[in-house]
């Protein structure tokens, strides 16, 4: 009973005294309270429960959640939200790894298990949106961590905070693997009522024995697909970033026909293309699962990359191009007259688009380097 009374004092804490059961929660507090990059009063939290077993959870203060892009991105938006920092999803190859090393994590199984919550985002996003200064700039959701990873169904706080949004009618944007959105459905619906709401899915590749093994905490792509369905019935138009394409994994014309079929098939009304790119933390993570499960292709991956964190650019372009091929001959990437046919969602999404109509140089010579940090969620 005396657990049962502090979990609803939580609740309420974090909800605004909106109560959400959370009764089969058993929060410990483990000995590693006081963390050096943390405010001292931050919550050190562990469940016992099967989904959540030797995860941690950092219940943290934030002093600000809408975050400022710089103009030097070259991203189609200005401001992004990330409740979550850490993901559940452990997903080999995610680029984001890297920052779990600003909080003196490791990018390797810190990054999975080490998990961030700010626990008030909600109550200081509602602050941020009420300042005079505010414009009602678009809000891009998903752009490091996913904001429907696993522990979003304990601490509801992308829910809470699209209710914020709807209630500013403030325009945002989600990109997710989690299929926890669609619990949201209708909630996003009546943001869409009220302001310009996208949703996209990212969804690489269909082959489930790779999914297992790369992507081992996020729903399968054809539970994905099915909630692309979901929300293409619901009304919206929903794309979907197929990334990353693996080289020598995903990245073979029947990979790719599949994945863009059943990608057209789940009523989505495009396809973007990112081919995987290995930047400092998420390289030598990946590098370490390559070695583990496909030692053989190790060689391979050490040429490819050997020049930086990119693919040569004419790879770039050569499967960029199938996939477009095969995008439009399934009905997808049909711009509206007046429209464009495709809105990069980073700046190396961008370079690769442009590629189609552009040259490349000699496949080891000539690599895309980037001009800034990508953002986009893989």
């Amino acid at each position: 009973m005396q657990n049962g009374r502090a979990l609803a004092r939580v609740e309420r804490m974090f909800y605004h005294g909106s109560v959400r059961t959370f009764s089969d929660l058993r929060g410990q507090t483990p000995p590693e309270r006081n963390l050096p990059l943390f405010d001292p009063s931050a919550t050190v939290r562990r469940f016992d429960t099967p989904e959540f077993r030797g995860i941690t959870f950092y219940e943290v203060q934030a002093k600000s959640i809408l975050n400022h892009v710089p103009s030097a991105a070259g991203l189609p938006f200005e401001w992004t939200i990330n409740v979550y920092r850490g993901c559940t999803h452990a997903c080999a190859y995610c680029f984001a790894r890297r920052t779990h090393t600003y909080l003196n994590f490791d990018a390797g199984p810190d990054f999975d298990s080490r998990i961030v919550v700010k626990v008030n985002a909600p109550e200081v996003l509602r602050r941020e949106l009420r300042r005079p200064s505010w414009g009602g700039a678009h809000v891009a959701m998903g752009t490091n961590t996913d904001p429907y990873q696993r522990c979003e169904g304990r601490y509801r706080l992308t829910r809470a905070v699209v209710e914020t949004l709807r209630d500013f009618a403030n325009p945002f944007s989600i990109l997710t693997k989690g299929t926890l959105i669609l619990r949201d459905l209708d909630l996003l619906r009546e943001a869409a009522s009220v302001a310009p709401v996208g949703v996209s899915f990212s969804v690489g590749f269909v082959d489930e024995t790779l999914w297992r093994s790369v992507e081992p905490g996020t729903p399968s792509p054809r539970r994905r697909l099915d909630a692309v369905r979901r929300f293409a019935d619901a009304g919206f138009s929903v794309g979907v970033l197929m990334a990353p394409i693996l080289p020598y994994l995903s990245d073979s014309a029947e990979s790719i026909e599949e994945t863009v079929a059943a990608t057209a098939d789940a009523g989505a009304t495009s396809v973007t293309p990112l081919p995987l790119h290995l930047r400092p933390g998420a390289r030598e993570w990946y590098f370490t699962w390559l070695e583990r499960t496909h030692p053989e292709l190790v060689p391979r991956y050490r040429e490819l990359y050997q020049r930086g964190s990119y693919l040569a650019a004419s790879y770039q372009k050569d499967v960029t191009s199938l996939v477009q091929r095969v995008a439009r001959r399934h009905g997808l990437n049909r711009a509206a007259p007046g429209e464009a046919r495709q809105v990069p969602t980073s700046p190396s999404e961008g370079r690769m688009l442009g590629s189609l109509t552009s040259s490349a140089g000699d496949d080891r010579q000539t690599t895309a380097t980037p001009k800034a940090e990508q953002l986009t969620l893989l």
